[in-house]
């Protein structure tokens, strides 16, 4: 006889298995992401199949199966019915079950997880639905807390090439800082401006080193230095003289810019609550959300699929094209 063993999950993905069945991944506070099937669940009399839909939370008894899991009994301990009220709420509750797919693990408990998913759900659900940018501001904000959770946030707060503070200036309305999503967060533009214009003075420092006959190659600057030192020595009748090799901090790649207010909804999303921010508009909640998207994709190695339902909705709402 098979094991078998209790737990209270949300169902983040369903697809069809067989004639009637259905396979379902489900985020379980006891064991993590699990992968049961629903027998039957896709008959019309089936007890299974408003329990294994989207969104269901269920206290399940599951029997250990040799490939798959089977769900013996599910009852349903919370729904939420109004995201599939909203075409905004509901991709943005897949977007955000996306991310929760690439995060959980497998066979360990996933608790905080497990409720921090459920609260933003929440969130979603209770939003207004008249003003698009609320949903894209919940979603913000679920995006960003679900990276905290697994460690994977940007730095918004301070520059990551200074490791200074930045604040943004509301005072002048051509303000500007850099994002840069390889660096993993916001960089200030005076800063790098700084950096390039030193690696520049230092290139043509290495240049008179090496002569105006050697042709500097197409390097890193690590590489640029070190062929210049060894040219510097041939010419002096040192061919043995050893290499120094100078590691410098490299220059950010701009991923996008932000104005001032970008950057404030960005450094608010940390709060626990969403923050109401006077002259926020739309664009800049659509800005936001894309930047964590870019980043969030890069950091999870995979497309998020539902944020194209985002920019549809968005798109439709708002007559323009993301």
């Amino acid at each position: 006889m098979s094991r078998t063993y209790k737990a209270t999950g949300i169902n983040l993905k369903t697809q069809a298995l067989g004639e009637s069945d259905k396979i379902v991944t489900i985020l379980t506070r006891e064991f993590g992401l699990i992968r049961a099937v629903a027998p039957g669940a896709r008959k019309h009399n089936s007890s299974l199949g408003g329990r294994s839909g989207m969104f269901v939370v269920n206290e399940l008894l599951i029997a250990k199966g040799r490939s798959l899991d089977k769900i013996t009994q599910a009852q349903t301990l919370k729904t939420y019915p109004g995201l599939a009220k909203n075409l905004g709420k509901l991709a943005a509750s897949q977007y955000l079950a996306e991310i929760v797919l690439c995060e959980a693990l497998s066979e360990q408990p996933q608790e905080e997880l497990y409720e921090l998913f459920n609260e933003h759900l929440h969130r979603l659900e209770v939003a207004s639905s008249a003003n698009p940018s609320g949903v894209l501001a919940h979603l913000a904000h679920g995006v960003f807390h679900l990276l905290a959770l697994a460690g994977l946030t940007p730095q918004v707060q301070i520059c990551c090439l200074s490791q200074r503070p930045l604040k943004p200036d509301f005072t002048d309305p051509k303000w500007q800082v850099g994002f840069s999503i390889p660096a993993g967060g916001i960089v200030c533009l005076e800063a790098r401006e700084r950096l390039r214009r030193e690696e520049q003075r230092e290139m043509r420092e290495m240049r008179e080193m090496a002569g105006d006959q050697y042709p500097m190659p197409h390097a890193p600057f690590p590489l640029a230095l070190s062929e210049a030192v060894r040219v510097a020595s041939r010419r002096e009748g040192m061919p043995n003289t050893q290499t120094v090799v100078v590691h410098r901090q490299e220059i950010p790649v701009i991923s996008c810019r932000l104005g001032a207010m970008e950057l404030a909804l960005l450094q608010h999303l940390s709060q626990p609550e969403i923050m109401q921010i006077d002259g926020a508009r739309d664009y800049d909640w659509l800005s936001v959300e894309q930047i964590l998207r870019q980043y969030a994709q890069y950091q999870l190695g995979r497309p998020i699929r539902s944020a194209t339902l985002i920019d549809s909705y968005f798109a439709a709402n708002h007559d323009a094209t993301v």
